[in-house]
Formats: C-alpha cells, structure tokens, sequence
C-alpha cells in the first residue's frame, strides 16, 4: 500500500506507439504529472505532447545518475513524477537499476504495466502468441551485442517454441544465421508497430533478413519466428469453444 508521506515515482508504460494504446490509469497520471521523463527515442511525441507536465525530461542520452538524481530531487518536492517508458517497462525496460537507486534515497516506485510491441505486432499478424497443437510456448530473447556477451538464440530457437526477437534489427542476418530451426520456418519482422510509419514484412528463416534490409529496416523493429504465423498443421480447437 502506498504511503502518503513517502516521496514517489510512478514508473508508466507508455505502449508500442499508438498513443490510444497507453492504459486507462497510465494516461491519468501522465495528465496529471509535474515531472515527466521520457524516452524520446522510443516514446511516440503525440503521447508525450498529451502532458501538461511543466518540467519534462528526454531521457536520450542522459545517464543513470543523472535520471534518478532528476527523479530523486522532484520526488522529494512532493511532485508527481512520471517515468514513462516505451512498451511495457518489464521488457527490456533497464528499470531495476533505476529502482535500486531510488531506494536507496529513500523513494517509492509504482509501476503500471503497459502493452508491449510484441503484443501490438501479434495483432496486426493476426495470430496467436501460442496455438493448440502448434506451441505452447513462448520465448522472449534478445542476440548478443554491446551489453551481452553471449545469447542462447541457437538452443532456444531448436525448441519448437515461438519465439520473439528484441533490439536486434541491425543484426537480423546474425540472428537468423544462429537459428537452429529448420530455414522454411515462417517469420516475420514488425517495424515500429502500432506507429503510422509501420511496416510489415513476411517470410522465412531464410530469406527474412535480406527482406528486411530491402526495406530499409535498420532499427527500432521486431523479429517473430515459428509456425503460428502460417499454420500448416491443423491446430486443435480451443476448450475455451468446445
């Protein structure tokens, strides 16, 4: 329960793009924020402009330190603070540390969850995450890069599971050259989903990187593997219907 008297941060998903596509109790405390923080590389500038915030921060290139020292010193002057965050901050969000920090000074957090891009991806695909009789499984992952020494793509790419690529676009051929699933296996790449500029493009293991790169996709997109984009097993019916 939240302590009236204790300083606090309100941690908000701002969702995959479409500003319509923040939470109901995301969008009131974005409208009633003193302090906003936001990801201005990430964050959709129509959702940001919604904000009567006077004092606003874009969080792009700005350090650790210096984000919670600006949560920190406007929390403690009683300021409703809002750290919005793309997507929803629990994927790939960085916000533990940021946490952590603010604990240590003595500062609450509240997070309110918000819908990822993968979630908007599956809707424009039009297919479920996870299929009766094609998976039940799925894997959210990411390839090795600046700040990881090694990804497990190859192991978990063998398991038959649908599985979703994130902050990975500028590496798509040395994602899908680690795949160990067979290179007729649908997939997709989903660039900025939900924004207006998205864009959609379908293929297989084999050939879904050079697609995407004839697109011109070179950040900020999504890459989904396995048979639920194009089922060709016939999948059995849900329980929920029979």
């Amino acid at each position: 329960m939240q302590n009236p008297t204790q300083p606090h941060v309100y941690f908000v998903g701002a969702g995959p793009g479409d500003p319509d596509l923040i939470t109901v109790k995301g969008r009131r405390l974005l409208e009633r924020a003193d302090v906003l923080i936001y990801a201005g590389s990430l964050v959709n500038p129509a959702l940001v402009a919604q904000s009567p915030a006077p004092v606003r921060f874009d969080s792009w290139g700005m350090n650790l330190e210096k984000i919670v020292a600006a949560m920190d010193l406007h929390a403690k002057e009683g300021k409703t603070v809002v750290r919005l965050h793309s997507g929803d901050p629990s994927l790939f969000g960085a916000i533990v540390e940021q946490i952590t920090e603010l604990k240590k000074r003595g500062v609450a957090v509240h997070i309110v969850p918000g819908v990822s891009s993968l979630f908007a991806a599956a809707a424009e695909l039009q297919i479920e995450l996870v299929l009766n009789g094609i998976t039940d499984s799925l894997i959210i992952t990411r390839p090795a890069g600046k700040t990881l020494a090694q990804d497990h793509i190859p192991e978990l790419s063998g398991l038959g599971a649908t599985m979703a690529v994130f902050l990975g676009t500028d590496r798509f051929s040395e994602v899908t050259g680690k795949l160990t699933c067979p290179p007729d296996t649908p997939a997709a790449v989903v660039f900025h989903a939900s924004w207006d500029d998205q864009k959609v493009i379908r293929g297989t293991v084999a050939d879904i990187a050079q697609k995407a790169r004839d697109a011109g996709i070179e950040k900020t997109a999504l890459l989904i593997v396995g048979h639920v984009l194009d089922p060709q097993e016939p999948y059995r019916r849900s329980h929920l219907y029979s």
